[in-house]
Order: C-alpha cells, then sequence, then structure tokens
C-alpha cells in the first residue's frame, strides 16, 4: 500500500517537473502537466522535446 502511494507522489512529482520545462513550450505548463499525468512523465517529456517554442509576443511601443 505505501509502494503505491510513493509511487504515485513520485508521478506526480515528474509531471510537474515535466510541466515547469514545457511552461515556455506550445501546450505550456499545464497542457504538458495533465498529458504527463494522463500518459506517463516519459511521454510527457517527448512531447516538450518534440514542440516548438511559443512564439515572441510582439511588443508595441507606445509614443
Amino acid at each position: 500500500m505505501v509502494f503505491f502511494i510513493l509511487l504515485s507522489i513520485g508521478l506526480v512529482l515528474l509531471s510537474y517537473l515535466v510541466g515547469l520545462l514545457g511552461k515556455n513550450r506550445k501546450f505550456g505548463f499545464w497542457g504538458y502537466f495533465f498529458c504527463s499525468l494522463m500518459f506517463s512523465p516519459l511521454i510527457g517529456l517527448l512531447l516538450v522535446l518534440a514542440s516548438d517554442p511559443r512564439p515572441p509576443k510582439d511588443i508595441k511601443i507606445q509614443d
């Protein structure tokens, strides 16, 4: 029983780390975090590595 609790905590922590890695990517923190929870942190990490970075926002200078 304790093993499953520790395994669950470990999976959530690894998913959190994957979310942090993906926070500046296409789907953002929450997208990669939930993807890692649903599938696995390894799949989430592969998605982060395969995704494109977010395009830079246009900065408008007011005169």
